[in-house]
């Protein structure tokens, strides 16, 4: 049998500074919709998160915590998986900075990159933000002065708080050789940076000329040693980077492990926020050219999410100095699981920054779950169970190719839905599956099966709006399975299709004829019941 293609995912792996929040949530989800709507179409899917470890920042949260380092790390696991569990994360590997296999990997790197002719020893002196884990250069920091207007004292050009002067001993990796690789990386790949806009940024960066990096400290020791130089950790990006490949059986030798980076590598996809664009589209990349390994197909870059201010209609940053902070919990308190995930992978464009608000996050509830979809559902299982002795509608020999207005939207759906899916164009997606749930419920008032219910002589016909409304609603929960799968799941289970939540051929699964009848319904409580007013 042959093997399935694979698919490789990942989410960047998360600071342990902090508990997880609305941010990296959406990362997650992100790539766990991608995740699910892959392995519905044939897909052999592997989704890494997990969390990074080292760095001096983890060092000083740990001090400030009373811990040492690891302690602090094992504390914050839990936090991270355990919102994965709640938010459905179907995540088939979670991978720690401070794990066995990452160390190995890290220093495996080292003596590729020793061996490979791009790494010195030298002598770093210069600023570094210890919150961004990131170095610049004095330009970069006279630039960052003359905008944030200081005096006496030099704020990072990212996050705008105070850098540290940094002078220590350091390998360097010489990253300036690969500004002309990169820059025909970008050429002959245009899609390497997703969305394109965000290539925009990626290329004036690099065209402004590249500096080579400093990829060891020596000032503390909360990092994985340079196997050969034991005074020396790791560069916190130069390990964290490398947990992608890790993941997949990097610099293992043995079969198993080299036929799971053959398969696996390169990812699919990185997904990250745009804030760390840098790092996965110029120094990844380069990291992987000096030791000759094959390049992720796509970096997707995705936005902020920044919260509405209601009065002057315009996006926030997020802060607790603000008190317009939102923890996941708060949204999931007001919109349950199934609508937080549909909330933020719908009404929030991925690539761009989003603006969020609880009227609004009621707002698309309460119209599209509530009273589209979850309505539909209802009473059409309703109608079923009432019209047909709590059952589906026996099904006429050839139903499925008889004409009506809900086959036509249907035709080619899946592949319309695939068509944006397949680029992360979730909100399209969405439009597509909803435009057949609109189409179904002003079907039900436009044929007015109650009325038609009166008329014996009309049995058949009855048979016919209710047969197309399931299949409808069919097709719909397959399509909607990856953002909401625990809702998809119920609603198959209800009109008795259990055996096809878990499909491989979405394609198969979407057209038209695959409805079950004469079997048992369940009516069930309302899926996503009416908010009557915002939470908060």
């Amino acid at each position: 049998m042959a093997q399935k293609p694979s698919f490789f995912i990942t989410t960047p792996i998360y600071y342990v500074n902090a508990a997880p929040h609305l941010g990296t949530a959406y990362s997650t989800i992100l790539c766990d919709v991608q995740a699910r709507y892959r392995r519905a179409n044939g897909y052999n899917v592997k989704f890494l998160t997990g969390m990074d470890e080292h760095g001096e920042k983890v060092e000083e949260a740990a001090e400030k915590h009373g811990m040492t380092p690891q302690e602090w790390c094992d504390s914050q696991a839990p936090l991270f998986k355990g919102l994965w569990k709640t938010l459905e994360i179907s995540n088939d590997d979670f991978i720690r900075t401070t794990e066995q296999r990452q160390v190995h990997a890290v220093q495996y790197l080292w003596e590729r990159m020793k061996e490979s002719g791009y790494l010195y020893k030298g002598s770093y002196d210069g600023w570094y933000c210890v919150p961004e884990e990131t170095y610049f250069t004095e330009t970069q920091v006279t630039k960052s002065d003359e905008e944030h207007h200081t005096e006496g004292q030099h704020l990072c050009p990212d996050c705008g708080r105070p850098l540290e002067r940094v002078q220590e001993e350091s390998y360097f990796f010489k990253l300036s050789a690969f500004q002309d690789r990169l820059l025909k990386l970008y050429d002959e790949h245009p899609d390497f940076v997703q969305p394109d806009f965000r290539m925009n940024e990626v290329r004036s960066f690099v065209e402004g000329g590249l500096q080579d990096l400093s990829v060891s400290r020596t000032s503390f020791d909360w990092g994985i040693p340079v196997p050969f130089d034991s005074k020396h950790v790791t560069y916190v990006w130069f390990d964290a980077l490398l947990n992608y490949m890790t993941a997949v059986g990097y610099g293992v030798d043995t079969p198993e492990a080299k036929a799971e980076l053959a398969y696996r590598w390169p990812a699919q996809y990185h997904v990250v926020g745009k804030d760390i664009i840098r790092f996965h589209c110029v120094i990844w990349p380069a990291m992987l050219m000096a030791i000759g390994e094959a390049l992720p197909e796509h970096v997707f870059a995705h936005g902020f999410l920044m919260v509405r201010n209601e009065k002057t209609g315009k996006g926030e940053k997020m802060s607790k100095s603000r008190g317009n902070a939102i923890a996941p919990q708060d949204v999931i308190d007001m919109l349950g699981v199934e609508g937080y995930r549909y909330y933020f992978m719908t009404d929030v464009t991925p690539g761009e920054d989003g603006a969020i608000s609880f009227s609004r996050m009621e707002q698309v509830y309460n119209a599209d779950l509530a009273n589209s979809w979850g309505n539909l559902v209802s009473r059409a299982l309703n109608m079923s169970a009432k019209y047909f002795d709590g059952k589906t509608p026996q099904l006429a020999e050839g139903w499925q190719d008889k004409p009506n207005p809900l086959r036509d939207i249907a035709q080619g759906i899946q592949q319309r839905y695939a068509q944006h899916m397949d680029h992360m164009e979730y909100v399209q997606a969405k439009d597509v599956v909803m435009e057949l749930v609109h189409a179904a419920n002003h079907y039900v008032e436009d044929s007015a099966p109650w009325t038609v219910a009166k008329d014996p002589a009309r049995a058949g016909e009855l048979a016919d709006i209710i047969t197309n409304l399931l299949e409808s609603i069919r097709i719909c929960a397959h399509l909607l399975a990856p953002f909401m799968p625990q809702t998809s799941a119920e609603v198959l289970r209800r009109m008795n299709l259990a055996d096809q939540v878990d499909t491989d051929d979405q394609a198969v699964a979407c057209q038209w004829g695959g409805l079950r009848g004469g079997v048992d319904v369940q009516k069930g409580d309302a899926l996503f019941p009416r908010l009557a007013k915002a939470g908060k």
